[in-house]
């Protein structure tokens, strides 16, 4: 169910590119900005490991460094049937974990030295199989591909604004203030198409990863300490890297109502009552 939402959320994100694009410039003026797009994403989706783990400050560390940790790692990789992934520590106290690469054989799992400390080991398992999920699943891919589609939007609506100002734009037969609305409103609309890509895929992988670690609960307890730690603790970390952590690491990216549209992650108590529902499936 999750896969066909993910399916008509990107399917919904094309059609506003290529809606805007020939509005715009034309037959080709879609597909020149997404060639662009896809340039600058694809560019970063083939780097993103190394440039994420800078971001968080984070070394890849052997199995020598933390045998305990990488023992649980190789067990629930093979649980997920996935191969091993590169595991890396962030210095960050605040506790946290993500998932970052290209796929499953250049994937790498990152702990924050804050989680390491704060929960239990089997709350640390249920974490642990969320990210695995990521990577099963290849969310980094998708995310990529959301990311391009809705950065050629922005890039039209940002021409569309300038065109506006000395030129009133490349078609004359348009109506300015559509014109206008449109090239404001569409890079919002695709906005918010990508990050309900993004939240529908950390509930496929709290879904996935409670399937893994065969106990839900382990993974809700889990999201409710670091969400609670999260607030406590601050963390400095570039927002284009935020939406990768299990938790949004930056407090001011929250908000209830209107502002949710923007959230890269759903809020965790529909998470923690998501795993409740499946923890009672399987216990049923």
């Amino acid at each position: 169910m999750r896969n066909i939402k993910v399916f008509i959320l990107m399917a919904g994100l094309t059609a506003l590119l290529m809606v805007f694009g020939q509005y715009i410039g034309g037959q080709n003026g879609a597909m020149v900005f997404l060639v662009i797009a896809a340039a600058m994403n694809l560019g970063m989706y083939w780097f993103s490991d190394r440039a994420v783990l800078r971001m968080y400050k984070a070394q890849i560390i052997t199995p020598d460094d933390a045998p305990e940790l990488y023992q649980m790692v190789v067990r629930l990789s093979q649980k997920a049937g996935l191969p091993t992934p590169t595991v890396a520590v962030s210095s960050h106290d605040q506790p946290n974990a993500f998932a970052t690469g290209r796929g499953p054989k250049t994937a790498v799992v990152c702990f924050t030295r804050g989680i390491l400390k704060n929960l239990t080991p089997r709350e640390l398992e249920g974490v642990t199989a969320h990210e695995l999920a990521h990577i099963k699943h290849r969310h980094m891919l998708v995310s990529t591909l959301a990311a391009t589609i809705a950065g050629a939007v922005a890039m039209l609506g940002s021409v569309a604004r300038w065109g506006m100002i000395f030129g009133g734009g490349r078609n004359r037969g348009n109506n300015p203030l559509a014109f206008l609305v449109m090239a404001i409103l569409a890079p919002i609309g695709a906005m918010i198409i990508q990050f309900a890509i993004s939240r529908s895929n950390e509930f496929q992988a709290d879904r996935t990863g409670g399937e893994i670690v065969g106990d839900p609960m382990a993974l809700a307890e889990a999201l409710q300490r670091l969400e609670q730690n999260s607030h406590q603790i601050p963390m400095q970390v570039n927002p284009a890297a935020a939406q990768l952590a299990i938790v949004n690491p930056l407090s001011g990216m929250r908000g209830p109502g209107m502002t949710g549209l923007f959230r890269t992650h759903p809020p965790t108590e529909e998470r923690v009552a998501a795993l409740r529902i499946q923890s009672r499936e399987i216990k049923s």
